[in-house]
């Protein structure tokens, strides 16, 4: 099965030798490329790409801000000049980090190290583009200069910030630009419960359950997080854990 690839760089000659590269790599078909990064964001979301190779410094935007405007990260590759950044990229949990020129070594490195996450993957859960994004689906979340990838199982908890929304995973709490309804939207509704008009949480996250005041319950997440669901919402979440 062919991994679909999108490369983009602002350089036409990188995207050219990365292309050449990879004439060794029958496994890897490159479906497009892009230039920058709003051609880039659409492009992926048009065609649902299983890999990206993409540059960190462009005009305008960069590479860590073109995640950041994607719903659902795909597995990144940079591909850069820039030393400085190998830090932010591992960070951010990236696949793999190439720096230009690029070696044919290093090259096949990485696409083994790719074709061994797709093995992991295929044997659990695999996500359609437009149904809701599943537990091994990743998200980019970029909080000031520190970003991460984040799968979606180890999210434990959305809280709502106005328009923005809390991401709990880990000892981390940033900041996403995204409303809890259009979360809501999108999220597993087997995985994630609206618990209240602040919270959705993650089931596979609780610890202990627990009568509430006004017929509501008061949830303990396993990150220490107490939250209460609503009236409203218990009579659901009562049949959905069947209590």
């Amino acid at each position: 099965m062919a991994i679909k690839a999108i490369i983009i760089d602002d350089e036409r000659l990188a995207r050219n030798e990365l292309k050449k590269l990879l004439q060794d790599h029958s496994d890897i078909e490159i479906i497009e490329e892009a230039a920058n990064v709003d051609d880039g964001v659409e492009k992926i979301e048009n065609l649902n790409p299983d890999l990206i190779f993409l540059d960190i410094q462009m005009p305008g935007k960069t590479g860590f801000d073109l995640l950041a405007e994607l719903e659902k990260a795909p597995r990144v590759i940079f591909t850069t000049a820039y030393d400085e950044y190998a830090i932010k990229a591992f960070e951010v949990n990236a696949l793999d980090y190439l720096l230009k020129p690029i070696e044919p070594k290093r090259l096949a490195d990485a696409i083994q190290k790719l074709q061994v996450e797709i093995f992991k993957e295929t044997a659990g859960v695999s996500g359609l583009n437009r149904g809701p994004l599943t537990e091994i689906d990743q998200v980019f979340v970029k909080d000031g200069e520190r970003c991460w990838f984040v799968k979606l199982g180890e999210i434990r908890l959305f809280e709502s910030v106005g328009n923005y929304a809390k991401v709990f995973f880990g000892t981390h709490k940033p900041l996403i630009l995204k409303s809890l309804n259009a979360l809501e939207e999108r999220l597993d509704d087997r995985m994630f419960f609206r618990a209240n008009r602040k919270h959705i949480i993650n089931l596979r996250w609780i610890e202990k359950i627990e009568p509430y005041f006004n017929g509501g319950l008061l949830v303990d997440l396993k990150g220490g997080e107490k939250i209460e669901v609503s009236r409203r919402q218990t009579v659901k979440f009562k049949e959905m854990m069947s209590l």
